[in-house]
C-alpha cells in the first residue's frame, strides 16, 4: 500500500479538511516506515494524539458527570479511550483499509489488530491537532467517543471481568474457568490472544498488547455469552 487510498472520502467521514501529507503520516505504520526509507511513521503523531485524547475525554466528563468522584471518573475515562473502544471507533470510521503497513503486518491482518487501530486513531487526533488546532482535534474526539459514552459495554469496561466470569461460572454451576494464550509478534511488539474456557467450551475471545489484557477482554467477552445463555430475571 504505497498511497493512502481515497482519502477524501476517509476525511469526510472524519470531518476535517486535513492536508494529505499530514494525514500520509498519521496512516504510516512503522512496519511501512522501515521498509521505505525516508517515510515518516505515526508514533510522535500518535503520542501526542494520545494526551489531546485524554484531555478531551477528562473533560468532557468532569462536567458531564459531576456528582462523580474521582475514582468513578477515572475507570469512565480508561474504558472510554481503550485500546478496544479506540478500535471499535477505527472500524466504524473504515480506517483499517487505510493504514499503511509493512509487508509482515500485511500478511497478518495488521489493519484489523485492535492495537494498530487504536494507535492509528490517536495519530490521527494529533495529526488535526498539529495541523488545524485544539479546537478541531476536540471536537473530532468528542464526535468519536461521545457514542461511547452511553455504550453500556464500554462504560462497564472497567469492571473486573476476570473475578466477574468465575462468579458467574460458580453461580451456575460451570465448573471452573481456564485461559488458552498465544503470543505473536517480536518482543517490541507483541500481539496476545486468549480464549476463556469454560466445561472445555469456548465462551470468548479477546486479544491485547498483554496476556493480562487479552485474558480480562476474553473474560468480558465471555460474561456477555453467559448473559445471553442465563439472561437476568426481572
Amino acid at each position: 500500500m504505497t498511497d493512502v487510498p481515497d482519502s477524501g472520502e476517509l476525511l469526510k467521514r472524519l470531518g476535517v479538511d486535513l492536508d494529505t501529507g499530514t494525514l500520509r503520516i498519521a496512516l504510516t505504520h512503522r512496519s511501512y516506515a522501515y521498509e521505505h526509507p525516508g517515510e515518516t511513521h505515526n508514533e510522535r503523531l500518535e503520542f501526542l494524539g494520545d494526551a489531546v485524547l485524554q484531555l478531551a475525554v477528562t473533560d468532557e466528563i468532569y462536567h458531564r458527570y459531576p456528582e462523580w468522584d474521582e475514582g468513578r471518573l477515572a475507570k469512565l475515562r480508561a474504558s472510554v479511550v481503550s485500546a478496544r473502544a479506540l478500535a471499535g471507533v477505527a472500524r466504524s470510521l473504515g480506517l483499517g483499509p487505510h493504514i499503511r503497513l509493512g509487508k509482515g503486518e500485511v500478511r497478518t491482518h495488521g489493519s484489523d489488530k485492535p492495537s494498530i487501530l487504536a494507535d492509528t486513531t490517536e495519530a490521527v487526533i494529533g495529526a488535526v491537532y498539529e495541523s488545524l488546532g485544539p479546537v478541531p482535534a476536540r471536537d473530532l474526539v468528542l464526535r468519536m467517543m461521545i457514542p461511547l459514552l452511553e455504550d453500556t459495554r464500554v462504560l462497564h469496561e472497567g469492571r473486573d471481568w476476570k473475578t466477574h466470569i468465575v462468579e458467574l461460572v460458580a453461580q451456575h454451576g460451570l465448573g471452573t474457568v481456564r485461559y488458552e494464550v498465544a503470543g505473536t509478534g517480536p518482543d517490541h511488539e507483541r500481539h496476545f490472544t486468549a480464549d476463556a474456557v469454560v466445561d472445555g467450551q469456548v465462551l470468548g475471545h479477546g486479544e491485547g498488547t498483554s496476556k493480562k489484557a487479552a485474558e480480562r477482554a476474553a473474560a468480558a467477552a465471555a460474561c456477555e455469552a453467559l448473559a445471553v445463555r442465563f439472561p437476568a430475571k426481572d
